[in-house]
């Protein structure tokens, strides 16, 4: 089944699922248990729908990315110029090498390795690896689509005004006033993540095998997933300071009345709470559970305030803003935000240096596995504060 044809019949289930609603309310205007439970049914029969289209959506890109080439074209007639030899981790050998060594379990390590050896342990990942490696973060990580990603080699600092510039009306020939313009400092660090995969020896000695393919898509899937967890919840001590933390994180814009649930004047007082010029590129953020309380939330004209794509490449939208799911954003809990609302490329994520590669000795050697570990240094922060809100949920 194709992508296109599971987005029409998730659509076809929610207009099913909202006409059963509508004709099945007691006069109070409620839903008895049983057909609550039948609408439930419904609609975690649409929720699937959208994990198996996103599923789908990202099994596409991984493959378009993966079937790339990985040798230049010959774009020029063979011998009227010479191309360009690529050399240290750019070159061919580099990468054969570093196969070779994964293969042998780092027990054939070649001397052109000598030019990516890691300091602190390990070999620097060929150029082509570490550009399909943070093409596989970037599709598996909400936040590396949405941020800003700039790259580091040591400490980087990023300049904030604290106080904005004002106008002032002066009298004709009147004198110019000007204030003193202060500046906030940000901090781009580097925080070490380390993340292990293990392989069987049988693959890994088969060259039928594509182990270069393995490696990346095993290693990007989890670099993402500790990446996101700590791009949004991160306490910037030994790793990012996420967009949801108390200080330095995202305004707060609404508090909910309840500990429970969120009511439709609610998600529409969190986008006003957002400044204008933010608004022009925000979007909305929450976890799956709360998009799944939110889809029956209705505005005072009785529309739905989510509106399903109807196409390919079209995002789900609340209000006419897209909506973003994260796994690790909080549920609707007492006292924790439950929506985030705003332009979300104000989150800056820092990537320090090069991945790089290293065995792990020993430790699966009595089950017939081999390990691997993949290290890199990466910081992220929200620059600017007021560019995201949240909603948070009143304190139980």
């Amino acid at each position: 089944m194709t992508i296109i044809e599971l987005r029409a019949k998730r659509n076809k289930a929610w207009e099913a699922a909202k006409e059963f609603a509508e004709t099945h309310r007691t006069p109070a205007g409620t839903l008895s248990a049983e057909d609550e439970a039948t609408y439930n049914a419904l609609e975690k029969q649409i929720m699937d729908y959208g994990r198996e289209i996103q599923r789908m959506e990202r099994q596409e890109a991984i493959d378009a990315e993966l079937a790339k080439p990985v040798t230049a074209p010959i774009t020029g007639r063979p011998g009227n110029q010479q191309e360009e030899k690529k050399t240290g981790r750019a070159s061919d050998e580099y990468r054969q090498a570093v196969l070779a060594a994964l293969r042998s379990n780092f027990r054939k390590v070649s001397n052109v390795l000598s030019e990516g050896v890691d300091a602190q342990g390990g070999y620097l990942v060929p150029e082509e690896y570490d550009r399909r490696l943070i093409d596989v973060l970037t599709e598996e990580n909400i936040m590396r689509n949405l941020g800003t990603k700039i790259t580091t080699s040591g400490e980087h600092k990023i300049n904030i005004a604290a106080t904005k510039p004002a106008a002032a009306w002066i009298e004709e020939g009147g004198a110019l006033t000007f204030g003193d313009a202060t500046f906030d400092q940000i901090i781009m660090d580097a925080h070490k993540l380390h993340v292990a995969i293990k392989v069987t020896e049988e693959l890994l000695y088969d060259n039928a095998f594509n182990l270069e393919n393995y490696i990346i898509t095993q290693f990007g899937k989890a670099l993402a997933n500790a990446e996101e967890d700590a791009f949004l919840n991160g306490d910037g001590i030994g790793k990012p300071l996420g967009l949801l933390a108390e200080t330095g994180g995202a305004e707060v814009g609404v508090t909910a009345a309840s500990a429970t649930a969120i009511t439709a004047d609610e998600i529409i007082n969190l986008i006003y709470s957002l400044k204008r010029p933010y608004r022009k590129s925000a979007k909305f953020m929450c976890n799956d559970q709360t998009l799944a309380a939110i889809r029956k939330l209705k505005d005072s004209t009785g529309q739905y305030l989510w509106q399903p794509s109807m196409q390919s490449g079209e995002p789900d939208r609340i209000l006419g803003y897209e909506v973003m799911t994260s796994p690790y954003f909080p549920v609707i809990a007492g006292g924790k935000p439950a929506m985030a609302f705003g332009d979300f490329s104000y989150y800056n994520i820092g990537d320090r240096g090069t991945r790089s590669f290293a065995e792990l000795k020993e430790l699966f050697a009595g089950n017939g596995m081999v390990g691997f570990v993949a290290k890199e240094r990466v910081d992220g922060k929200l620059v600017l504060p007021e560019a995201v809100k949240l909603l948070v949920m009143k304190s139980a």
